[in-house]
């Protein structure tokens, strides 16, 4: 397959957009470079770190939220396990583990291919890295520290209640 250099300029950086969505909810951030941001958002759990990098090659938005969980090497294949099943239930991004470290992380892009940037796309992508990390954090913190299996903690989290007491 040939590739394709794009001559499109853009009106807006996508990288632009989520300084401006990181001011806008009051969220600490540091803009390394021109094509790269670091938020750090708090959630219910805990706090996330996440990073977003433009690639002009590849016309995307890419994301990795990282949060403060660590596997340790006894409990990595039961976080494996964990991943795989969380993974197959998702239809955007996945958790992913950087295994020197042990450090968990979700991943998405935004895919753009010469389409103008939205702060709302921007806020989606964002949004939905959020609530799918707080949606799981409880089952990864019950693998690793815990102890239990893969399945026994994705059965414990995924219990919702109706109502109110």
């Amino acid at each position: 397959m040939a590739s394709i250099e794009s001559a499109f300029e853009r009106a807006s950086h996508p990288v632009d957009l989520v300084e401006s969505l990181a001011t806008t909810h009051d969220w600490a951030f540091e803009r390394s470079a021109e094509d790269e941001i670091t938020l750090s958002v708090a959630g219910s759990w805990c706090d996330y770190h996440v990073s977003l990098n433009w690639r002009d090659d590849l016309e995307a938005l890419h994301m990795a939220c990282a949060f403060e969980l660590k596997a340790s090497k006894p409990r990595m294949n039961e976080i494996y396990l964990l991943i795989a099943s969380i993974n197959e239930q998702l239809w955007l991004g996945h958790f992913d583990i950087w295994r020197q470290e042990g450090m968990l992380l979700f991943r998405q892009s935004l895919m753009l291919n010469g389409a103008e940037p939205t702060g709302a796309q921007c806020e989606a992508l964002l949004h939905a890295a959020l609530s799918t990390c707080e949606r799981y954090y409880q089952a990864f913190q019950y693998v690793i520290w815990a102890g239990k299996s893969a399945n026994d903690a994705l059965a414990t989290t995924m219990f919702e209640t109706e109502g109110q007491a």
